[in-house]
């Protein structure tokens, strides 16, 4: 029976941090099913977390539904996205190596959970493109710190999908907004503890649209690894407890396909990371105009496309 780690903010939503991921998987791979955490040894940390996101931290046996929607990190003080970090990928994006981690934001408000839908207006963007990635949820605050001491600062790992409006990003050279669009950045379906996967190098990382694979990567080609990432942000910033490094992602990713490989309503996009679990999303188009109130948002389904 996994355990998992809950914390409960004044409003009564849940955070979770283990969650039994879907063992099924596509274009016959092997499922990595998530090797969940039976104990959790850094009660502190939690502890940070849950007073950070203003609640309380506690660990109970579980078994959370299927239909969670909402992410173990709900809303992060920060999320720190690290561009270019697998070599093939920036080789298939044509561009040079990074000599030094290449960083850029995605806002707190992107976040939703595992199946919830993300949406976006089809007359604000029509190139949605998804990127698997590794997620290092912070554990303990960090600042200045060395990469031999890095690891102690991390609580654990989720998965992320970095979705990216494409057009958006690359109309300028800062990728903020192309990146941070309501509901671009789903995280889950858990965390999982440091003490279960250590530094993360070696993990298969995966990718699927509507179940067929996009990415099929290793954490052993991250250029940055894990605890070189935590010391090279903390040289220049305070990580705090709940902040999340989205570490990149490898290649296959659909813009840069030829041709191009696209989200469309009715998409599902599809995470999964050894150990860590497997990470599920719809697509929607949300017809504006912007702004509307949400019980009044109209979604193109494919019946009426």
């Amino acid at each position: 029976m996994p355990i998992a780690v809950m914390v409960t903010p004044p409003s009564g939503d849940t955070m979770g941090a283990g969650r039994a991921g879907s063992s099924a998987s596509s274009q016959g791979h092997a499922p990595m099913t998530p090797r969940l955490a039976h104990s959790i040894t850094d009660t502190r940390a939690l502890d940070s977390i849950a007073i950070a996101w203003g609640g309380k931290a506690t660990v109970k046996l579980s078994h959370p539904s299927p239909a969670l929607r909402i992410s173990p990190v709900p809303r992060p003080g920060k999320i720190v996205a690290v561009g270019l970090d697998y070599v093939d990928h920036a080789k298939e994006g044509e561009v040079e190596l990074p000599t030094e981690p290449m960083l850029f934001a995605k806002f707190p408000t992107s976040v939703v959970g595992d199946g919830a839908a993300v949406e976006w207006d089809p007359a604000l963007t029509r190139q949605v493109d998804m990127e698997a990635e590794l997620g290092v949820v912070i554990g303990r605050t960090a600042r200045r710190v060395s990469e031999g001491d890095a690891l102690d600062h991390v609580l654990g790992y989720t998965c992320v999908n970095d979705v990216s409006a494409r057009d958006l990003q690359f109309a300028v050279k800062q990728w903020v907004r192309g990146k941070s669009l309501d509901t671009f950045c789903p995280i889950g379906p858990a965390l999982v503890t440091v003490d279960e996967i250590g530094d993360a190098g070696a993990l298969t990382i995966r990718s699927y649209r509507n179940g067929e694979i996009m990415q099929d990567g290793s954490t052993a080609e991250l250029i940055f690894g894990v605890a070189s990432l935590v010391a090279y942000c903390s040289r220049a910033f305070t990580l705090e407890p709940g902040d999340v490094i989205a570490t990149g992602t490898p290649s296959g990713v659909g813009i840069f396909r030829d041709p191009p490989v696209l989200m469309h309503d009715g998409d599902v996009m599809t995470v999964e990371i050894e150990g860590v679990g497997r990470l599920d999303n719809p697509c929607r188009e949300v017809l504006g105009p912007w702004p509307m109130d949400r019980s009044r948002r109209q979604v193109r389904s494919r019946s009426t496309a």
